[in-house]
């Protein structure tokens, strides 16, 4: 095991205390095994991040998944507004949410909300995933093709649809189905989140 010097002791709580760096990346930028990190700061009585504070430094680091678009034309204002107003209406807002879940049967909701993310997000196109909500006397595949091509999203892309069997034949139908709208990834829920709330507040103040 490298043996480290006790005039590094403050070296190491800076780069752990301070600079959030974890054990491992300790080790690696002082050039010793991670043994040597864990048995000096156990030797020397350093505490270690608890499970919830090494979670929440993970996700802090996590590198964006998105690139929101600061500067905006007046269209694009105008789009924005539109797409935080639509997920605070018809998005999933619960704090326990793992990313974006937007759920229409409007197709023209659908799209622009989908345009809102590509345009002002810049999401990653990989991360999209769609849940189609139908009945079971509905043609499936060709729903299926028709939320693709309307929101260019691959068809490879949507999760097992969710077919409902327990239906009135005579009662009131959605005529493509419903889809949510997926993206998951937490910092850009809160993110939209913080806008939406921003939203609200001037609204109170119109």
């Amino acid at each position: 095991m490298a043996n480290i010097q006790k005039n590094k002791l403050r070296k190491i709580k800076t780069l752990y205390f301070e600079r959030k760096l974890s054990m491992r990346e300790i080790a690696e930028k002082l050039g010793v095994s991670m043994d040597a990190i864990v048995y000096f700061m156990r030797k020397n009585k350093i505490a270690r991040r608890s499970l919830k504070e090494t979670r929440a430094l993970i996700f802090k680091n996590k590198k964006l998944s998105f690139k929101e678009k600061r500067e905006l034309s007046w269209n694009q204002e105008r789009l924005k507004l539109a797409g935080l107003i639509l997920y605070w209406a018809e998005g999933y807002k619960t704090i326990k949410s793992s990313g974006i879940d937007f759920a229409n049967s409007d197709v023209g909701m659908v799209a622009l909300f989908v345009k809102f993310l590509r345009v002002i997000y810049k999401v990653d196109e990989k991360r999209f995933r769609i849940l189609l909500y139908c009945y079971a006397n509905q043609n499936i595949s060709s729903l299926i093709k028709f939320w693709s091509k309307l929101t260019g999203i691959s068809k490879k892309q949507f999760s097992k649809p969710y077919i409902r069997t327990d239906f009135r034949k005579d009662g009131r139908k959605m005529k493509y189905g419903m889809v949510h709208i997926r993206y998951a990834d937490k910092k850009l829920f809160l993110s939209i989140m913080k806008s939406v709330e921003e939203v609200k507040l001037k609204m109170r103040r119109w």
